[in-house]
């Protein structure tokens, strides 16, 4: 597993990370989510050794980055922020590098070259200047050197930043696929890549946790968890309202638009409360012609923003206090 220790980090005066710990086992794929500034990058920084804590430690599979940092970085793929690469070396010449400092030599070095291009689909560019890629396309590059060694823990920094809508689709099912055997934490700004890939989701506001769950569990948090969304035709506003209202277990009807057809948001009393098949009734007694009707899962970006609402508040008081 990758066990994170009480990570703190200063830059002079300002404390980017405070006391920050979570694991992760193999099997998870982590999403780590912040506002920017929040120190996500810092924090992963950390974690692969690239700068040093000012407290506590990262362990990458029983090995202490500040103790063993060579016998832990072995294990690790690093794929950083802005996707670094040696701009004059052509795809190919940049991932021999990176085989050659992996220890690969001779003909396994080709032969996991030529599989991780295979993977990412680098064919048609190996022999290009790094520097004459699309942006897309050195994100492509960055992220192959960071599984070339087939390592068991991956740590990456905005995996998808500059992937068209088809690039992120295939990076997005590679990672899946490698999250069943591999320990991967993943930052990102995409919410939604984190129903799409993420097994678990750590939020991070002004270096704190603030949140640590399944991507389930945290829109569970949202306020539209459980209202039922329904759209019917031919129905006044008021009328279809006073008649909902009734139902036990609602607890609020909420007009989305009524101009033409009537859309309408049923909150529940608490969470568990089921209401489609007493809305599915009610509809039906009242010839109420339905076009659609679902259950809200909850929305993650709305979850977001208040917690790390919350946190950032919480930062303030904390510094007023001390000041």
């Amino acid at each position: 597993m990758i066990e994170v220790k009480n990570l703190t980090k200063f830059f002079g005066p300002k404390k980017a990370v405070n006391d920050v710990s979570f694991e992760v086992n193999k099997g998870e794929v982590l999403g780590f989510l912040g506002p920017n500034g929040a120190g996500k990058s810092t924090t992963m920084r950390m974690i692969t050794g690239f700068i040093t804590p000012t407290s506590g430690t990262a362990v990458i599979g029983g090995m202490d980055i500040t103790q063993s940092p060579i016998e832990a970085l072995q294990k690790i793929g690093y794929l950083p922020e802005n996707a670094p690469v040696y701009p004059e070396m052509t795809a190919r010449s940049f991932l021999e590098f990176c085989a050659e400092v992996r220890g690969f030599s001779g003909t396994e070095k080709n032969k996991k070259i030529d599989e991780t291009i295979e993977k990412c689909f680098l064919k048609d560019v190996i022999y290009q200047p790094v520097n004459t890629l699309s942006k897309g396309f050195k994100q492509r590059v960055c992220f192959a050197q960071s599984i070339l060694h087939d390592p068991d823990y991956l740590i990456m920094d905005e995996p998808t930043d500059g992937l068209d809508p088809n690039q992120k689709h295939e990076v997005r099912s590679m990672i899946r696929e490698m999250g069943i055997n591999k320990a991967i934490i993943l930052s990102t700004h995409i919410l939604e890549e984190v129903d799409a890939v993420c097994t678990r989701a750590m939020i991070i506001a002004n270096g704190h946790v603030v949140a640590n769950d399944r991507p389930e569990q945290l829109r569970a948090r949202s306020g539209l968890h459980g209202a039922v969304r329904l759209l019917i035709q031919n129905a006044e506003a008021e009328k279809a309202k006073n008649c909902l209202n009734v139902l036990p277990g609602v607890k609020e009807i909420e007009v989305i638009d009524d101009k033409k057809n009537l859309d309408l948001r049923i909150y529940p009393e608490s969470l568990g409360v089921p209401l489609t098949d007493k809305v599915l009734k009610c509809a039906a007694d009242n010839n109420y012609q339905i076009e659609s009707i679902y259950t809200e899962q909850g929305r993650l970006d709305e979850v977001f923003r208040m917690i790390t609402e919350v946190g950032e508040a919480r930062s303030r008081l904390d510094r007023m206090v001390k000041n």
